[in-house]
């Protein structure tokens, strides 16, 4: 048996933040309280409880036009307020009665938006794949997620790209505008041909993959520069992965298909065009950002650049005297990258579905401010989710009033191999339940890390690698807090720390072991675990006592040390005992101490 380790050092700090996802399909505008009574005995705590409709739709603001497949499926499930060309202060007005906002590329979703919101915004849409207009730090701070829509337009933006290295080699949009103008200049308007020319794919994702497939058909050969892109992709579709100096420097066609971040704003500036081959062609269908539009325009005039075809702008929609779009080199279509009739139904579709299963509570496959985790491994983690959100609020449960959580350590068990199993949203789920059953605050995947550095919370990882078939992703999940005192001295392990631990079971998260004591107990609704002297008729006295006030007891397991000895019962149930109950069982001779957890 091999073990890792990874920890996240987390400082702590006064500020709070407002979030609102509950995981596992509970409707994010709902919230549920979490009860909490321990005693040893002839003790009792008193009962906190939260409680709020849960009748009410969900809403949903369309700031941008979406189709309308899009639309009809967000009617079905909440209440929809389409509202274009809002201003700033306008969006900031209407933000604070929605639960979810759904932008194109035009809106900007400042952090004045989700301040705005006072914590009600949960799911931002992006119907389409940039999402520099929306400020995912801001996003992440409040708790809400951003999901975007990055598959539905692929095929629209690889296709346009293609037809402006076609129309751009060709001269067509000049050419049209001069027969129209009653001129004949065929001399003029002679082009280049594709075939043999080399096609430099600046960002090899989606898109960019789609047009060097295309233009790998046209008959040119294609490279592309990725840090990123897996060189095993690149070569099934016949592109070598270069170097970004190697590209621009080889290429008679360059076609950007990178995101506007931080390290690609004006990629192409004085100093890159300087690199380039004299004659070059360059299409932008990506963000206008990428290219310092000044140093283009005296590349152009200089002849370095030859042409350009240009769908996206630094400023949307430019300048009507831009130098840049009225050069009679470049050819400039307002943003049309997506705009086909089919992309625009599925964007619509694609964005709708996400933002629905969002507010749902389901995990997204598409969200870009939280772990980005594929749908195939979404479906084989789900019940380990529900595992680890559950030990995290038993864990938090049985911490003793006045101990403050501050160092966590969590274990899994795993005959997969450490690079095979990304433990990020198994770890955001442990420490939404650690925090939510002693906080108002609410911690979904998108603030949990953010919410615990926040709380002076540090989280230790550790994977232990087991022999055997890897057929299930994990064995066991075990969360240990350290340095604090717990209401069930029977939680504390050998060394000084609370500790549950679980696995999953038919599909079922149970809960194996509570301190040193090996129990097997679904986690389906909420627990009693009580210490006791191990002797005949204790099962039978505390269903009795269950019995007769109608609570229906789903698992009862009894883990002990050896015969007549101690030994810790628990007890899962599907309605929570009244405090009366409770009593009783812990005035039991043989009951040593007793806590009712809420899961």
């Amino acid at each position: 048996m091999a073990a890792s380790a990874s920890s996240t050092s987390l400082k702590p700090s006064a500020a709070s933040t407002n979030g609102l996802w509950l995981s596992q399909r509970r409707p994010l505008s709902t919230t549920f309280g979490v009860t909490a009574l321990s005693f040893r005995r002839h003790r009792d705590q008193p009962r906190r409880f939260v409680v709020l409709s849960m009748d009410a739709k969900p809403t949903i603001l369309v700031a941008e036009k979406l189709g309308e497949a899009g639309v009809k499926l967000l009617k079905e499930f909440a209440n929809v307020d389409c509202s274009y060309n809002l201003s700033p202060e306008e969006l900031c007005t209407k933000i604070s009665l929605c639960d979810a906002l759904i932008v194109r590329s035009a809106t900007k979703v400042s952090r004045e938006v989700f301040e705005s919101s006072a914590g009600r915004l949960k799911v931002v849409g992006r119907a389409g794949v940039g999402i520099d207009n929306v400020d995912l730090a801001a996003a992440t701070e409040h708790g809400c997620l951003v999901v975007n829509a990055p598959t539905a337009n692929t095929v629209a933006a690889a296709e346009h790209g293609i037809a402006l290295i076609t129309a751009m080699a060709r001269n067509i949009a000049q050419a049209d505008a001069s027969v129209k103008a009653g001129k004949w200049l065929r001399s003029k308007y002679v082009g280049v041909s594709l075939v043999g020319k080399t096609l430099a794919v600046m960002g090899f994702g989606k898109v960019g993959s789609e047009v060097a497939r295309r233009a790998k058909g046209l008959g040119m050969n294609v490279i592309a520069h990725d840090p990123y892109a897996p060189a095993d992709r690149a070569r099934a579709i016949g592109v070598e992965l270069v170097s970004f100096d190697e590209a621009i420097g080889t290429a008679d066609f360059i076609s950007l298909h990178m995101p506007l971040t931080a390290a690609t704003s004006k990629i192409l500036n004085d100093e890159t065009f300087a690199k380039m081959k004299k004659g070059v062609r360059i299409v932008n269908v990506a963000r206008g950002g990428v290219i310092d539009e000044d140093a283009l325009v005296k590349a152009i005039d200089a002849g370095i650049v030859a042409q350009a075809a240009l769908d996206v702008f630094t400023e949307e929609p430019p300048a009507k005297d831009s130098k840049l779009v009225q050069n009679e080199n470049v050819i400039a279509t307002p943003h049309l990258g997506a705009s086909t009739m089919e992309a625009q139904e599925g964007v619509a579709i694609e964005i709708a579905e996400a933002v629905v299963g969002a507010l749902k509570g389901e995990l997204a496959s598409t969200a870009v401010n939280a772990p980005m985790v594929p749908a195939q491994v979404l479906t084989e983690l789900k019940p380990y989710v529900a595992l680890s959100e559950k030990l995290g609020r038993l864990a938090v449960q049985l911490v003793a009033g006045g101990s403050g959580v501050k160092t966590v350590k969590v274990t899994y068990a795993s005959a997969r191999a450490p690079d095979d199993l990304d433990t990020r949203l198994l770890r955001a789920m442990i420490t939404k339940g650690l925090i939510e059953p002693i906080s108002s605050v609410f911690v979904n995947l998108v603030n949990a890390d953010f919410t615990a550095k926040q709380r002076g919370i540090r989280i230790t990882e550790e994977r232990v690698t087991l022999d055997g078939s890897p057929e299930n992703p994990l064995e066991l999940i075990q969360v240990q807090i350290a340095n604090v005192e717990s209401k069930f001295h029977s939680a504390m392990s050998d060394s000084g720390e609370i500790k549950v631990e679980g696995h999953v079971k038919d599909g079922v998260p149970h809960l194996t072991k509570v301190g040193s004591f090996e129990v097997d107990v679904s986690l389906e609704g909420s627990i009693i675990l009580c210490r006791q002297v191990d002797q005949p008729g204790m099962i039978g006295k505390v269903g009795s006592i269950l019995g007769e006030e109608n609570v229906n007891v789903s698992f009862m397991t009894v883990g002990r040390i050896a015969p007549r000895k101690q030994a810790v019962m628990a007890i899962g149930v599907d309605e929570e005992p009244s405090k009366a109950a409770l009593r009783r069982i812990g005035e039991i001779s043989a009951v040593e101490e007793l806590v009712y957890l809420k899961l």
